[in-house]
């Protein structure tokens, strides 16, 4: 395989390639999705500032709430990897924009809804004795991403679904894919500074029309500083 965009027909069994990938990091996927930002505002004037190391690269994360219902985020994505004995290397920049609508649900209840559009840059190259795969495309992204958990000073938890759709733009090529990606989240601290781990899959809606490799696990730790949550004495 040496194009970003795969042939049908010369596709690998799905339980092989993702043992591959897992495993050995044996492919330069196209697409890499980045962590699941995951506010669970409170109250208006909330501001969040998060940083992932993971699956995706580094992901730094910013959110605020605007009113007491609406919450902005800008998510981030970056890596630069090489290797100092081949020719692998893999490399991504991608920002993206958010706005949303959250509320409570009881006391400690959260509720919250999230669109945005993101765009960035990927080039990658693996090469091994057995096939070479390579990545040079320009991402574009938009996403729907719904969410229900829990907040309280020692824990936050949630559960986040990310349906997004990607556009891959290479040198001749141009794909588009739909993926549903589900998410767990859990913050463990107290009040404004909480580590943060982060885990779940991407899915294509349709595999069969999906034309590029992709990574399908979501996986970060971090941790998260949070300023100007009302708290209950």
């Amino acid at each position: 395989m040496n194009s970003v965009f795969r042939s049908r027909n010369r596709r690998l069994p799905n339980l092989f390639l993702i043992h591959m990938i897992f495993m050995l990091g044996a492919c330069a996927p196209a697409y890499i999705p980045n962590t699941v930002n995951t506010p669970l505002f409170s109250n208006k004037g909330e501001f969040q500032i998060s940083v992932y190391k993971g699956l995706a690269g580094t992901d730094p994360q910013f959110a605020c709430a605007i009113t007491d219902n609406i919450g902005l985020m800008l998510n981030g994505s970056f890596a630069n990897r090489t290797n100092d004995t081949t020719n692998n290397y893999h490399k991504h920049q991608f920002l993206e924009l958010g706005i949303g609508y959250y509320s409570g649900i009881g006391e400690k209840g959260r509720f919250e809804v999230y669109t945005g559009y993101g765009f960035g840059k990927l080039s990658a190259n693996y090469e091994s004795g057995i096939f070479s795969d390579r990545a040079n495309v320009n991402t574009s992204r938009i996403f729907l991403q719904p969410a229900i958990g829990v907040s309280s000073d020692v824990y936050d938890g949630s559960f986040a679904t990310r349906f997004v759709a990607v556009n891959l733009t290479g040198e001749t090529e141009n794909s588009l894919g739909f993926f549903v990606e589900p998410v767990f989240t859990s913050k463990i601290g107290y009040r404004y500074v909480k580590g943060v781990i982060q885990f779940g899959m991407s899915f294509p809606f349709e595999e069969d029309q999906i034309e590029f490799n992709y990574q399908p696990f979501i996986f970060s730790i971090g941790v998260q500083a949070n300023i100007g949550r009302i708290y209950d004495e």
